[in-house]
């Protein structure tokens, strides 16, 4: 377990990632009001790219039932793919920046590590 500073805060720990990667737990006084701006942002990110994303499906949606070629509907699915992946990462990112940091200073370093352990298990099936 390697310990460094970012940015004048202290990090609380830094726990092995498969594969090498690992990430920190920064704590300062002041990310105590960036969490609450980060939980608004990643929702508000998140609800607009829902809608592109609805938009997209409806869009595959109609060029099947206008049997359009198949690899311009396989395009278009390849795209809303890419939308919802990008989507969960931002998801992930505010998770990591919100919820594991009170995990964390709560006590509950275990379950955070577990639920990141699970998240890459089933991102990788």
């Amino acid at each position: 377990m390697a310990k460094r500073g970012y940015g004048g805060g202290a990090i609380l720990a830094v726990y092995p990632y498969p594969l090498g990667v690992g990430y920190a737990i920064m704590v300062t006084e002041a990310n105590q009001q960036e969490v609450s701006n980060v939980k608004n942002d990643v929702r508000e990110d998140v609800l607009k790219r829902l809608n592109y994303i609805d938009g997209h499906l409806a869009g595959v949606r109609r060029m099947i039932e206008e049997d359009k070629y198949c690899p311009d509907v396989l395009k278009q699915t390849f795209a809303v793919r890419r939308a919802i992946e990008k989507m969960e990462a931002i998801i992930l990112e505010g998770h990591l920046h919100t919820c594991v940091i009170d995990g964390v200073k709560n006590g509950r370093e275990e379950q955070m590590v577990q639920e990141m352990l699970e998240l890459y298990t089933l991102a990788n099936r």
